[in-house]
This record gives structure tokens, sequence and C-alpha cells, in this order.
């Protein structure tokens, strides 16, 4: 599924949606009302252009006045022939409520035919009686009247309304009437009679203005069911102009770049009532785009005077197909209406029209880039040619990626037979770059692919294979493992090697740099520090200060991986030196720097560089980048309990394309569900974020969906689940000696088994994991081996040794801004300072815990907060008993002799009769059956 296009089985029906951006008028409307209701009536006029939510606006005031009599009554298209339409609406109206003697005496008086006297005596006489019998409905019980389309309201309908209007004040009754603002006209019947109730106060007028971004944006997500892409919004904004009916319709059909049927059949009835001089017109604007100049348009027809021509551009703007911005500019009102009008010209036509507006335009001097187009359009493709690659060239070096690559693809569709092969491998490798820079990998790739062959058919070795540095890229965000990318490395060192002179320094730096981000990014990081050093000799000799910042962001990457802090000054290094004439290197820099310090739990720099990088990225239009740190900064925000976590996640999965991005963002919405307590979603996010991992074969894809779903089976109930989890997350660090991505699992391994009773292998799992991450010694990790540690000592019954040990993970993570780790330390340390019988202290941890739980949205870590029992005998520990104490208690409860529990346990029968009277004086008691009573209590609690 495309952003733009959605799929057809997930398509909205025709339906409206919720209504949005109107809180002012609805806020008013209730004003009125309750004016209104209090005996002081009042008359609305809604207006706005067609499509609006007119009908929809009060459909929602109806519904938010319960209990209220409502009438409804419309004008319908033809009835300005029928005096008195809206009145016979009303009765209408009326009886089917129930009340048949105010219709009928309504009706009646409409169709009273009396040929006595003066006619315009008569005819105000019918006023008045008309609106006596109105007022006499609305004086009764209090009423909401509706009255739609009023700009196809008969003359005697407005001038009974008119007359109404100031005497509604007397009556419990609120008048609602809406019109099109487009078709009130200069000195038409609607006109004067909304001039007379605005002038003499009689009514009031809310405006409904067109949708602006943010009100589309929660129009289309409401009518998708899910955030919809900035790219579709985009398109939705532009071709709607924020009309919500036409933003309903573009979904509907599928993809905002059609002309919905209904819409383009409103256009076709409208123009086909235009005189043909006028349709000529239209049809040429239309060609010439949304806006467009009088003297362009007056060279394009030819022959016709300004006069002419403006006599006709003022019909069209009578008609609201154009409005006029200045002296000499025009605009259609809406993209669908021209975009409707241009798909009505017949081909023939069309294409003779854009010939004649790329010759004008050539003429004018207008921009290399719309020549092109109007070329292209016009079938002589061997003219867009040159402007599209003067215009391509032109955007690449302004950082318009997107237009760029547009360009560069025209380019390359419009290119001649005889274009020199060299050109052509140059277009199609910076094709491919801007494809890559709009988070197009897929397109990417194949341009890169192409553009390697053309190098190697015309020669051009060297660049042949420094192009596969940029396709490792790509590959790499489509999925591809670290085995398939340095596969097509290894392919071009032979192109290179078989060369005489074995391959320039430039081509092998660019290669070999990415093949120590490959192996960086598998996290192989003594590979990718051999090699990435190898690419910076050559890249020294041959003085590519853009590959080599490249290779040295990889090093700083590894270095922090290693432990080693220098790293983060490195890429800081990067960063400056790169500035903004190496863009790319600037980007990837800015990426690595952010991303790494969001794993390594140093979210104070990657708050900092997500930001800047997501402001860089976007002015530079850098999209891939740009997505995938959005994303991270998703996950740093449910890291510090920091608001907007979800929503970043959301927009990064709706707009990104790559695989990375995808599996980021859907680990950051696992968690945000984890968190929430909502465990079967958070599963079904991480495992598909854990599906997507497994192919890349990386540990960063693969090892934070493990630990999530080991979470979601801890506070499942499920800790054998847990335990397999935290046992893959193991192994998968394991294999490259990491820490980064091990050390949550430090915690959740401990827990999980103290959650199994497994004493023994909490300790075993903690000396094991533990070992890993101090080797490493990354200071964001090592919080975790304190926690863990304090949590074994504790579920043994030694408070004194945990109490420093939680006290140190808790200041830790909160220095650090770790939320999901820092809360529970809290309450780890709420459960000792309890056993300790340090009771307020331990009820304000539990207050404080409970309090940052709630403010990070994680209703899981509230409820744990709300269930520790601030007693010394709390549920889930040994109470006043060690852990082998509490061992030897449960096989008490279980019937077993001294000797039995000895053989059981493996200790002398002297050391399990010992045991037993410290249990009993411990607890108090006196008898084994009073201590199998407690463990069975302990066992229900």
């Amino acid at each position: 599924m495309t952003a733009e296009s959605p799929t057809a089985d997930r398509r909205p029906a025709r339906v409206r949606a919720e209504l949005v951006g109107r809180d002012d008028v609805l806020a008013l409307a209730e004003r009125r009302w309750a004016e209104a209701a209090a005996g002081d009536g009042q008359f609305l006029l809604v207006a706005g252009e067609a499509g609006i939510g007119k009908s929809r606006m009060l459909d929602e005031i109806a519904s938010r006045l319960p209990d209220v009599a409502t009438l409804t009554t419309r004008a319908w298209p033809k009835d300005t022939e029928f005096p008195g339409a809206v009145l016979f609406d009303l009765a209408r109206a009326l009886r089917q409520s129930g009340r048949g003697e105010p219709a009928d005496a309504l009706a009646t008086r409409v169709r009273a035919d009396d040929t006595s006297g003066d006619a315009a005596r008569r005819y105000r006489i019918l006023v008045a009686d008309l609106a006596d019998l109105v007022l006499e409905v609305l004086t009764g019980e209090a009423t909401l009247l509706r009255i739609e389309d009023l700009h196809w309201a008969d003359e005697l309908s407005l001038d009974v309304l008119e007359r109404v209007a100031p005497l509604v004040r007397r009556a419990p009754a609120l008048v609602v009437a809406t019109y099109r603002s487009d078709e009130v006209r200069p000195g038409s019947s609607l006109a004067v009679w909304r001039s007379h109730l605005l002038a003499q106060r009689f009514a009031e007028e809310a405006p409904l203005a067109p949708l602006d971004a943010d009100g589309t944006a929660r129009l289309a997500e409401s009518l998708l069911g899910e955030v919809p892409s900035a790219a579709l919004l985009e398109d939705l904004l532009t071709r709607s102009n924020g009309i919500p009916l036409y933003v309903e319709e573009l979904i509907a059909a599928g993809d905002a770049h059609l002309v919905p049927d209904t819409i383009a059949e409103a256009v076709r009835q409208r123009a086909s009532g235009l005189p043909a001089e006028v349709q000529t017109v239209a049809e040429a604007a239309a060609v010439i785009g949304c806006s467009f100049e009088f003297p362009l348009l007056l060279d394009i027809l030819g022959g016709r005077g300004d006069d002419e021509l403006e006599e006709r551009l003022r019909n069209l703007c009578d008609e609201h197909l154009l409005e006029r911005l200045s002296a000499t500019k025009y605009d259609y009102r809406h993209a669908l209406l021209r975009d409707a009008l241009y798909e009505e010209i017949p081909v023939t036509r069309r294409r003779r029209l854009h010939e004649a507006v790329a010759a004008a335009s050539e003429r004018a001097g207008l921009r290399a880039s719309y020549l092109s187009e109007q070329y292209e359009l016009a079938g002589l493709p061997e003219r867009a040619f040159p402007h599209a690659v003067r215009a391509a060239d032109a955007a690449a070096g302004i950082s318009a990626h997107r237009e760029a690559a547009d360009l560069y693809s025209r380019a390359l569709r419009t290119a001649p037979a005889d274009v020199d092969p060299a050109e052509l491998a140059r277009l199609t490798a910076c094709s491919a770059a801007e494809l890559a820079a709009i988070d197009d990998s897929s397109a990417a790739a194949t341009r890169f692919e192409d553009a390697i062959r053309r190098l190697r058919e015309v020669g051009d070795v060297d660049r042949a294979a420094a192009l596969v540095a940029p396709l490792m890229a790509m590959r790499h965000l489509l999925g591809d493992d670290l085995a398939q990318r340095i596969g097509l490395a290894a392919e071009a060192r032979g192109w290179l090697e078989a060369t005489p002179g074995g391959g320039g320094d430039a081509a092998w730096g660019r290669l070999l740099g990415a093949e120590a981000a490959a192996y960086m990014l598998a996290r192989r990081l003594d590979a990718s520090i051999d090699i990435g050093q190898q690419a910076l000799t050559r890249l020294e000799r041959d003085a590519d200060p853009a590959a080599r910042l490249d290779v040295q962001a990889t090093l700083g990457a590894v270095q922090v991986f290693a432990g080693r802090t220098e790293g983060w000054e490195l890429l800081e290094g990067v960063i400056r030196e790169a500035g903004t004439e190496h863009e790319a290197a600037a980007v990837r820099a800015r990426r690595m720097i952010a991303t790494s310090a969001s794993v390594l739990v140093e979210y104070g720099i990657a708050t900092r560089w997500l930001d800047e990088g997501l402001e860089f990225t976007a002015a530079a239009e850098r999209w891939n980048d740009h997505h995938y740190l959005r994303a991270h900064r998703g996950h740093v925000r449910w890291a510090t309990g920091a608001p907007g976590a979800e929503r970043d996640a959301q927009r990064a999965l709706a707009d990104g394309h790559g695989i990375t991005t995808e599996i980021e963002a859907l680990k950051v919405l696992g968690y945000v569900e984890l968190a929430r307590g909502r465990l079967d979603l958070a599963r079904e996010h991480l495992r598909r974020s854990l599906e997507l991992g497994r192919r890349m074969e990386e540990l960063q894809r693969v090892s934070p969906a493990l630990w999530g779903l080991a979470e979601a089976a801890l506070h499942g109930g499920d800790p054998d689940a847990a335990i397999g989890f935290v046992e893959d997350g193991y192994r998968e660090s394991a294999a490259v000696d990491d820490a980064a991505y091990l050390f949550p699992f430090v915690l959740t391994g401990v827990r999980a088994r103290l959650a199994a009773r497994d004493h023994e292998g909490a300790r075993e799992w903690l000396d094991r994991a533990g070992s890993l991450v101090r080797h490493r010694g990354i200071p964001g990790t090592l919080p975790a081996l304190d926690h863990a540690e304090g949590v074994l000592q504790l579920a043994e019954g030694r408070t004194n040794t945990a109490r420093p040990l939680l006290e140190s993970a808790a200041a830790a993570w909160l220095a650090r801004g770790r939320m999901w780790e820092g809360v529970q330390a809290q309450l780890d340390l709420a459960r000792c300072a309890a056993r300790a019988r340090r009771l307020g202290e331990a009820a304000r941890l539990v207050a404080e815990a409970r309090r940052r739980a709630e403010e990070a949205d994680a209703p899981l870590l509230a409820r744990m907060a709300a269930s520790v029992r601030l007693d010394a005998d709390a549920p889930g520990s040994t109470g006043p008993l060690t852990a082998r104490e509490f061992e030897v208690a449960a096989l008490v409860s279980a019937g077993a002799t001294n000797r039995e529990i000895a053989e059981r346990l493996v200790i002398s029968p002297k050391t399990a009769s010992a045991h037993i009277e410290h249990i009993l004086a411990k607890l108090g008691m006196s008898r084994r059956a009073e201590v199998a009573a407690w463990v069975s209590r302990r066992s229900a609690e």
C-alpha cells in the first residue's frame, strides 16, 4: 500500500466523519440556544461554500440539544419557481411530527389565491399571515428550526423569514439557516435578504471556513482509522482546499490523485451551462495549471482582445470556478475543479494546448521545470529533456530533493536515443541519490543498479564500485541481511582488483566505508573498526572529505557502543566539519549520534540531536533519515515518560518506507501498549517488529522486541515464557559481545526467575549477563547491575544489603531519565522500606512512583504501585525468612520430616533442625502446623 492510495479493502465508504475544526461555531450555537431557551429567541445564519459542512453542522447542533423539538425544512434546486416552497416544506415537517393543525393552516395559506384588491397589498398581507403562522409554531415549546440551502429559496419564503427574524426574539426558539456563500450574487434576492437581516441585527452570521492542515489531518484520520502519511495529507489539503466533502470523496475514491466521480459530475454539469467561448478559456486555463497570469493566457489563446478575455474570465469568476488574485493573476477556486475540467479535454486538443503553453512559457522566460513538464505532456520528449536536466541539477543543488527526484525521472523518461551514455549514467545515479533522500528505497536501489551497469558499460569501474556503497545502504533499508550486502561489496572489490592499477583510492575508500558501516550495524565492532581504518587510509590519500567524514561517523558510533565515550566527541566533530557543504555526511552523523544515544540511555544527548536532526533533515528534505529519527524520538519519549511517543511512532510508520523505520516504530508502539497494560496489543506490535527484524539478522532490529515480549510475558503472569525471551536476547547479544541491547534483559531475567521461584537460577543469570554488561562498561547500562542485585538481595530477605543497591539504581535511573526501571526501582525501595518497618518512607516512595507512572501514561506501573503492601509481611516476599529458610518452611508445609528436608536440600538433619528452630523463632510460633498455615496463606496471596 502506498501512502497516497489506500487499498480498496481499507477504503472507507462515502460517510461523513466526525465534525472537526468547528468548535467556535458550535460554542456560539450553544450560547444562542441558552438564550433562546430562556425566551430570547435567536436567528443564526451558517454560511459557506458547497461541501464545507453546513448540513453536518446542523446535525451536530441538533445532537447537542437533547429533548428539544426540532423541525427541519429546506429549499431545493428548482424552488425559486415555487412561491412559498420553504414554508410548504415546513408544513410537511410539522405534519410528520404529529402537528397536523398548524401544518394544514400553513399549507392552506401558502396555496391561497386571493385575486381581490391591490397585488402589492395582497402580497404584504400574505407575508404577514405566513409570518404569524410560523411564529405560532415557534412560541409553544422550546424549538430548534433548521432551514437548509436558502440559496435555492423563493422570494416569498425569504420575505416571510425576514419578517419572522425580529419577532422570533419573543419565542423560545433558535432558527438556524444555511446557504452557500458562493451563491450569494450581488443584487440577488438572497444577497438583499442577508444584507437586511445582518444590517438590522435581526440575525448573525457564522461563516464556515475551509479546514486548515490540522483539521484536514484530523478528518482524514477519522475516516481512515489510522494516522495518514504526510504525503497523503499534503495531497488532500492541496486538492481539497480544506473542503470536508472533498476530503471525504478523495479518501473514498482510494487515491488522492484521482478526481472523484461525484465531484467530476458536479463540475461537468456546471461547465456544460457555460457558453462555448467561455469553456474554451476554462480549458486553456486548466492546461496552464491552477494558477495563471493573464498575459500568458492571452498569448496562448491568441487573436482575442484584452477586453474579450477579461469578460470571459469575469464570467468564470461569477460562476465561482475562478477567483481573481491580483490585477493579472487568476486561480481556480479548488484544484479539483481544475482537474475535473482538465480531464474532460480531449487528448489531442490537450496536447496542442500543452504545446502552446510550453511555447508561450518559453517566450515568457518561465522556469525550466515548468517547461519540461509542459513539453512532456505535449508529447514532445526531445524538447522536454534539456529543460528537465537543467532543472533537476538546479533543484539537487539547493537540496530540493523531492523536486529533483521528479525532474531526474522526467529527464530519464524523455532522454533521446542518442544521448551520451556517460551522461545517461550520471543522470541515473543522480536520480537514485534523490530517490534515496526522499525515502523511496526500492526505486533508489533499482536506479543505483542501473547506474552501476551503465558505468561499467562505459568503462568507469571506479564510479561503478563507489556507487555500490549507497546501493548497500538501500538494500539494508529493504531488509537485506549482512551476508547479502557484504556480497555486493565483495563483487565490487573484484571489479576494482581486475582494473589496471587495482582501482582508485576514492572508490576503495567509499566501498570499504560501506563495509565498515554494515559491520557496525550488525554490531560486529572489531570488524567495523578494522575495515573503517583501512577506508580512512585510502580516503586520506585521495582527499575525499565527504567520504572520510562518513567513515568517521561510523567509527564514532562503534566507539560509543564499545563503551568509549570519546565516540560522542568524534560524532560531534563530524557534524561541525560537515556543516552544510557535505549534507549527506552531516545528516548521517546526526542520525548516528541521536540514535546511538537513544539506545545507550544518554537521553539528554539523544533529545538534543533528535530535535536538531529532525529540523535539519526536514529542511534538507532527507526524508528517510527524518522518519527514522522520528521513530527514535518516540522511543526516547517513551523511555523518559515524556508525551508524544505514540504519535511520533504513528507518524513515522505512516510516512516512512524503510524497514528500519517500521521496525523501530512498531517497537515503540509495543512499548507504549506495554506501559498501558494492554498486553495483547503490545505483543501484536512487538511480534511484527521481531518478524521484520529477524529478516535483517541484526541485533538492534531483534533484541528490543525480544525484551518487550519478555516484559509482556512477565507482567502477563507467564515467567517461563519471559525466561525464554530473555535467553533469546542473551544469545543474540553474546554472539557479538554486546551490552547495549542486553542491559534491560538483566533485570527482567532476574524478576522472571524469581517469579518462577528459581532463586539460584536468578543468581546464575545475573552473573552470566552481568559479566557482559560490566565488560563493556557503557555508563547508561550499569545501573541495571545494581538494580538486579538489589532485587535479588531483597528477595533473599537481606534488606540492609538491598537498600543501598536499590538507592543507587533508583538515583541513576532518575538522573538518566529512564522511566520504566526508575519507577520500578522506587517500588522495590518501597518494599525494602516496608520490610524494615520504615512505613512512612515506603508510602512516600510509592506515591512518588505512582505519580511518575501516571505522568508517563503508564497505567501498568501505576497499578503495580497501588498493589505494593505497606507492611513488612507483603505478598511475594519471604517475610522475615531468608530464601533458604523459606524453602525449608515450604517443605514443612508439605508435611516433610527433618530427614526428608535434609535429603531434599542436600543438607544434614542437624542443619535442617536448626533452620526449623530459626523459622519458629522469627515467626513467633511454637508448632510446625502454624508454619504450614503461614506458608499456605502466603501462597494464597
